[in-house]
Parts: structure tokens; sequence; C-alpha cells
């Protein structure tokens, strides 16, 4: 059984948990991008179907469309933040670079350490302006405060990737975005390079510097998670999604499914067919 997202009245939300501690629940299909900055706890959290253990000091990215759930018996003091890609409008355009290096590959930056209580004042006061009554102009004053908890916390992710210069930062977001749009239409780096005016050859070499990892593996990165919210949290038929996801045959989408994960996509569909319960 999975869970639906809760309606967020103008897609936004914050709330502080003290101690709170989760029973048994479902998994959930977030419809809404979250933040969860945990300052103490204890226990885990699975995202998609990867379980990371909880211990303070840390925030936790989701990105709209991904599987969570707090596991029976988790303990939590923190934040959690919940925005739409229509509130996120309301933020400067200047921002907009920060949302899709964090959002837009999501499971490359899922877990974040923190060793800072700068982003948590930060929180703070953004909580203590969404509980208070509505004002002219309240969301565009929410949606400021967030994009400086973004900045902030594309800082920090920046801060743990080794340098690189400010273009190849530019760059590298451009290409996180364009995959983003297009990875159910275009698999191919060349294809992506073309779009950068760039070499393939310099792409990969770029992702590897600002990433850890190679273009074409972002880019099975979008398509592998995509494919595994697609088997577990639809009915959709394995011919169906491989077609959707621009795959010539189902046999070729297994094939490279199976590479990635050591399972077939009937296989995984049926270990996964009971999460949450």
């Amino acid at each position: 059984m999975i869970k639906a997202d809760t309606v967020l009245e103008d897609s936004f939300s914050i709330t502080y948990r003290d101690h709170h501690i989760f029973p048994h629940e479902p998994v959930c299909r977030i419809d809404y991008h979250r933040i969860f900055l945990i300052l103490e706890g204890a226990g885990s959290i699975q995202i998609d179907d990867n379980t990371y253990p909880i211990s303070g000091n840390e925030i936790f990215l989701l990105a709209r469309g991904q599987l969570f759930a707090f596991k029976k018996g988790t303990t939590i003091s923190g934040y959690e933040l919940s925005f739409g890609d229509c509130f996120w409008e309301k933020a400067p355009a200047s921002a907009n670079n920060c949302k899709a290096v964090l959002f837009n590959n999501a499971a490359a930056n899922q877990h974040l350490p923190l060793d800072k209580e700068e982003i948590a004042f930060l929180f703070q006061v953004l909580l203590k302006e969404f509980l208070k009554e509505t004002y002219v102009n309240k969301t565009d004053a929410l949606a400021a405060y967030l994009k400086i908890i973004m900045i902030k916390i594309a800082n920090i992710n920046a801060s743990l990737i080794k340098g690189y210069d400010n273009h190849e930062k530019q760059v590298y977001r451009e290409f996180l975005g364009l995959v983003s749009q297009q990875y159910q239409s275009t698999h191919e780096v060349a294809a992506f390079a073309t779009q950068l005016n760039i070499s393939a050859r310099k792409l990969t070499e770029l992702c590897k510097r600002c990433a850890g990892v190679g273009a074409k593996d972002i880019i099975n990165g979008q398509l592998i998670g995509e494919a595994k919210r697609a088997l577990q949290f639809s009915s959709k038929p394995v011919k169906e999604i491989a077609y959707s996801l621009n795959f010539l045959t189902p046999e070729q989408f297994s094939h490279f499914f199976k590479k990635y994960t050591r399972l077939s996509p009937k296989e995984y569909r049926e270990r996964f067919v009971k999460i949450g319960m």
C-alpha cells in the first residue's frame, strides 16, 4: 500500500517536530519537493529502495515523485519543508540553479551532513513567518526565505564536492536541467553535449569533476530512478514503461534495467509489490 501525499494550501508547508516518534506508516509518494532538516534523531528513513540511518545534524532532499517512509520507532527533532513547483516560481529567478542542482538529480544529493547551525536558524525564521496570519504578499515573503535556504543548502552541497570553476558549475547545472526535461526522449551524451555546445568527452570529464560520475551515469541514473518508481507505484505493463522511456523494445529496457539493478523489471516489481505494508 502506498499513501497519497497531503494536499498543501498554496503548495507550501513547513512544520517542526520535537522528539517525534514515528509509528508504522505506509510509504508515501510525494507530490511536492521535500527537505528534512534533522537536528537530532535515531532510526532510519527509506527513500525509494534505499534506507539511510538517521543520527542528526543532517539534511535529506526528496524530489517530487519519490517514495519515502520513516521506519517504525524512528525519532526526530527537526523541520519538514515541502514546496511545489508552482510555489517555487514565486522565488526570484536567480535561485533557479540551486533548485536544479539539488533536485533535478535528487538521488545524488539525497543525504547531506551538517556541521553548522546557521541553516537551522533560517528554518526557524521561515516557520515563524509561515505561522503568521495571512497578509498581502505573504507567499512572496515565504518564497524569498525559501530562496535563501536553497542557496545555503546548495553551498553546503558544493562544499562536499571537490572544487571546480564557476563556468563548469553553470554548464553542469544546465546539463542536469536538460536531463530532467529530456531523459524520456534523449539517452545519449552526445545529444546533450550538442545542446551545451561542448564535446561529449568534455561533458563527461566535467561531470566527473563536479559529481564524481560520468554524464552517461547521470542520464542512466535518471532513467533507472523513473523506471523504479513506475514499477513500484504503477500497474503499467513493463512494455508500456519501456516505450514511455524511449527504449526500442521491452527486451532492450529489461537488459538495461537488469544491468544496473541485477533484477529484471518483473523481479523488481515482485520484490516491491508489498512495499510499505
